[in-house]
């Protein structure tokens, strides 16, 4: 029994399960504040041109079944704006601070195209090996 709770200590703690841990705590309450984000400051410009920007009124009867396709628009609208809030408030900047950070050492490359049969050829060739042509040194 001490073998399994040491076991299952060692397991609570390893740093996987902990920053898995902080990503559900951090991504609810994230979702919150998008939800709001979307809800009371993107949705209400559908109503501009229109009249309401909710449409969940919106159904219709066959029988005595009731389809609320209004139901349906909403959640498709609030979809794409909270897909858009999120790619533009957070996926683009944040790809932008990673491409600044980046400080990989460019590669240089040792080959080049031959301008006349796009074939790879070392940089210091004067002529293709492959086509014979005159492609000068580099």
């Amino acid at each position: 029994m001490q073998d399994a709770v040491k076991d299952f200590k060692a397991f609570i703690l390893r740093g996987n399960v902990i920053d898995l841990a902080v990503g559900v705590a951090i991504g609810a309450a994230f979702t919150t504040v998008v939800k709001s984000f979307t809800d009371n400051l993107l949705t209400p410009i559908l109503a501009i041109p229109g009249s309401k920007p909710d449409f969940s009124s919106l159904d219709f009867h066959i029988r005595h079944a009731t389809f609320r396709y209004g139901a349906f628009i909403n959640e498709i609208i609030s979809f794409v704006l909270i897909a858009a809030a999120v790619f533009f408030f957070v996926v683009r900047p944040v790809n932008t601070l990673m491409a600044r950070r980046k400080t990989e050492p460019a590669v240089m490359s040792t080959t080049r195209d031959c301008p006349y049969c796009l074939s790879s050829i070392p940089i210091a060739a004067s002529r293709c090996a492959f086509c014979t042509a005159d492609v000068g040194a580099a």
